[in-house]
């Protein structure tokens, strides 16, 4: 439906550029939200709270307000590298509603230290606590995402709200060394983050030092094989025959690293798509060992805004590609890839690591450099969310600034094109990590977003 309409694949890799940009923003960009039939299937299997009981919290936060954070703030006021693809603040600026809840009167956004109130969503999540989830799939507000998608052409219709259906899949896993390691189904990433694992359990990592051009070179080639595979062959599972046996299979993995070994260049023949950043992980332990490892997107968000409701629609339709014959081709009741991969990681049949992060398509290459940085070298898990990264998805190797440029110049050498990013933290995802050490856990927080890790 879109083929007529694209301008070009976006250079970083996060989707196309559209004409009108009608896949990243506006009444079409929605696609049909599943987070509150999600979380409600969760708390009904696995739950203690009641459903009313877990929305009292956020009610409270919404309605009193929060302090806006300096991270916060900064993302509003901060223009994308590409002219083709709107900025948070244009977003805010998308609809009315927007406008009047995120924005001030006189059109700019709140600084860091000022306080955001938002009413409108109060009353959403007291509908929600009061009627349960059908509300939202059946209900008065419903009713109100059905009419502002169809005021403004969009696709989604009452009946797709009503039939939404929560998906239940096995996780995937594999094993790295003495690891085994399980992380998100497709159509989320965590297909990619094991395929990377097993491409690099055939190297010894560990005479190599860490972020030495040997290792940057090595783990992004290794990155690069592995999303040249997620472009070939990844999709909805329910529409697309992914090989998941064969992608995690010694001997199509063994091709890659014979690659790599050579020295050989790889270069991605362009991403399919990944959702831009806009993305939240949160980790939580108990004290009886249950684990939620749970990553929830909006994407960049839509800028539309039901009626009343205050809250903001994703732009999921930003994550398929927009030409037909693609693994990831746009299809009714289909859903689109994601970086998202949630990953917990067990030793002796007992968790280890929970990790996952926001960051788009780069969430991949940020959770595999976090666990390659505990288990090859060692580190606390601080020093292992604080130690700097890099990202290789297309060509070029990009690389946080704190990586030295005589490294850098030392990848250059094997003709590998290296780009420096201009911050020193950010950029390669935002890791969240939780470790087990003896009976406890002990959690640290990328230091680059606004997180932290709470003792229970």
């Amino acid at each position: 439906m879109w083929a007529d309409k694209v301008i070009r694949e976006a250079p970083d890799g996060f989707g196309f550029f559209l004409k009108g940009a009608v896949n990243d923003v506006g009444a079409q960009s929605v696609g049909v939200p599943g987070t509150i039939a999600g979380l409600h299937e969760l708390l009904t299997k696995h739950g203690t709270w009641t459903w009313d009981q877990v929305f009292q919290p956020a009610i409270r936060i919404a309605s009193e307000g929060f302090v806006v954070t300096a991270e916060l703030a900064r993302t509003w006021k901060t223009q994308g590298r590409f002219p083709e693809r709107p900025s948070l603040l244009q977003r805010l600026q998308f609809s009315p509603e927007a406008h009047r809840i995120f924005l001030k009167p006189n059109g700019s956004p709140y600084e860091a230290g000022e306080i955001l109130r938002n009413p409108d969503l109060a009353w959403t999540l007291g509908k929600l606590a009061k009627h349960g989830f059908e509300e939202f799939y059946c209900g008065s507000i419903a009713s109100a995402i059905v009419t502002e998608l169809e005021t403004h052409g969009g696709h989604i219709t009452r009946s797709d709200l009503e039939n939404y259906r929560v998906r239940w899949q096995e996780p995937l896993h594999t094993t790295y060394r003495n690891l085994e390691v399980f992380s998100a189904p497709l159509p989320a990433g965590g297909l990619t983050v094991l395929q990377i694992l097993k491409i690099l359990e055939g190297l010894d990592l560990n005479w190599m030092e860490h972020n030495s051009p040997d290792y940057i070179f090595t783990l992004s080639q290794a990155f690069k094989a592995a999303f040249t595979d997620k472009v070939r062959y990844c999709g909805d599972p329910e529409f697309v025959d992914v090989p998941v046996d064969v992608l995690l299979s010694e001997e199509h993995n063994r091709k890659w690293r014979e690659r790599i070994e050579r020295g050989e260049v790889l270069t991605v023949p362009r991403l399919g798509v990944s959702e831009p950043h806009g993305t939240t992980h949160i980790t939580v332990i108990d004290s009886e060992g249950n684990i939620v490892a749970l990553t929830h997107t909006l994407g960049s968000s839509s800028g539309v805004i039901p009626r009343g409701t205050g809250f903001m629609l994703n732009n999921a339709m930003v994550g398929f590609h927009p030409l037909p014959g693609h693994p990831n081709s746009i299809a009714p009741g289909k859903a689109r890839i994601s970086g998202m991969s949630p990953t917990i990681v067990f030793v002796d049949g007992e968790p280890f690591l929970v990790l996952g992060a926001p960051g788009g398509a780069r969430i991949v290459s940020g959770i595999v450099q976090v666990l390659l940085n505990v288990v090859e070298f060692g580190m606390s898990p601080i020093d292992a969310v604080s130690a700097p990264r890099f990202d290789s998805q297309v060509h070029e190797i990009e690389c946080q600034a704190r990586i030295p440029s005589w490294v850098i110049e030392e990848v250059e050498k094997r003709g590998q094109p290296c780009i420096k990013f201009p911050q020193s933290y950010g950029g390669v995802a935002l890791v969240q990590l939780a470790m087990r050490s003896g009976n406890k856990w002990v959690g640290a927080s990328d230091p680059a977003g606004g997180g932290v890790a709470l003792p229970g």
